[in-house]
């Protein structure tokens, strides 16, 4: 989410041009994402650990505070725990950060399963602890496709403006790409470990995953649990490589994975869409100064 709310990055032939954000504190637990972080975004910024040890080195103030607080206790492949969840329990982390720093716009994303009915309860809540006094929330349910992902992709995200005025979310693009415009040139590529073009051995079989990508459509969602789970590519006999799994997410190609492939599978399948989180970031933009010179 914040290489998307950064821009100045390609994707899919097209530049998302830099935004008028500059990344100021950033937080993770894993000290995996955090090198991949660090090798792209920088390192100065980045504070390692639990955020409850770390919430200290937080700046006075922020114009925006962004966060994908983890969503495996409330998701459909989870294990359904909700306010129980000892990870899900992190958004009350991300109020304080809020409560903290009064940004003018806050941005949280999560999982679809909030808008089911096992999860609706424990939203209403959510939605209500966000809504602090001095800000509107609203949440929107955004499908990656309809914003240039070529992915089928669904996750909420709540937005909360400082003061009366409602967010306005962006609009949804014209078409979607789809799986082999996004992977077609890699294609007849050989495997590279160095640009992270390696792909799982696990076999094909039910027990295994057997989502074979449609090359006429977005493909379906990269999860964070992969090997054999990973899609299989609509043409080759083969699951689709990290790269190319980093391409259905909308990673550009220059965007480093520094660790060994199950981190990286992790990395991919629990990122937010930088392309998904430049259009909601252009519109946080035009939020906050309507008016850029």
């Amino acid at each position: 989410m914040d290489l998307g709310f950064r821009g100045g990055f390609r994707f899919g032939g097209k530049h998302y041009s830099r935004l008028p954000f500059e990344i100021v504190w950033a937080n993770d637990i894993d000290g995996l994402a955090c090198d991949t972080y660090s090798k792209n975004l920088g390192c100065e910024h980045v504070q390692r650990g639990s955020i409850a040890d770390v919430m200290h080195t937080l700046p006075n103030s922020a114009d925006v505070v962004i966060g994908g607080f983890p969503c495996q206790d409330v998701s459909i492949n989870g294990q359904r725990s909700l306010e129980g969840g000892e990870r899900t329990i992190l958004y009350e982390h991300m109020i304080e950060v809020i409560r903290r720093c009064r940004p003018k716009v806050f941005v949280a994303e999560n999982v679809k399963g909030l808008l089911m009915s096992h999860g609706k309860p424990f939203f209403d809540q959510m939605l209500a602890d966000f809504a602090l006094p001095g800000y509107e929330v609203d949440h929107k349910l955004y499908l990656a496709a309809d914003y240039g992902v070529p992915q089928m992709r669904e996750r909420v995200f709540i937005v909360g403006v400082k003061g009366r005025s409602e967010f306005t979310h962006p609009n949804v693009l014209d078409r979607r790409m789809t799986a082999q415009e996004a992977l077609g040139d890699l294609e007849e590529a050989g495997a590279d470990i160095a640009k992270s073009h390696i792909w799982s051995k696990a076999q094909r079989s039910p027990e295994q995953g057997d989502r074979r990508l449609k090359a006429d459509k977005p493909a379906t969602t990269i999860r964070a649990e992969h090997h054999g789970n990973v899609q299989w590519h609509y043409k080759l006999d083969r699951r689709i490589s990290l790269r190319e799994a980093a391409r259905l997410q909308s990673f550009p190609d220059d965007f480093e994975f520094v660790c060994a492939m199950r981190a990286t599978e992790r990395q991919i399948g629990n990122a937010v869409p930088p392309v998904l989180a430049w259009h909601i970031a252009k519109a946080v933009g035009e939020h906050i100064d309507p008016d850029p010179v």
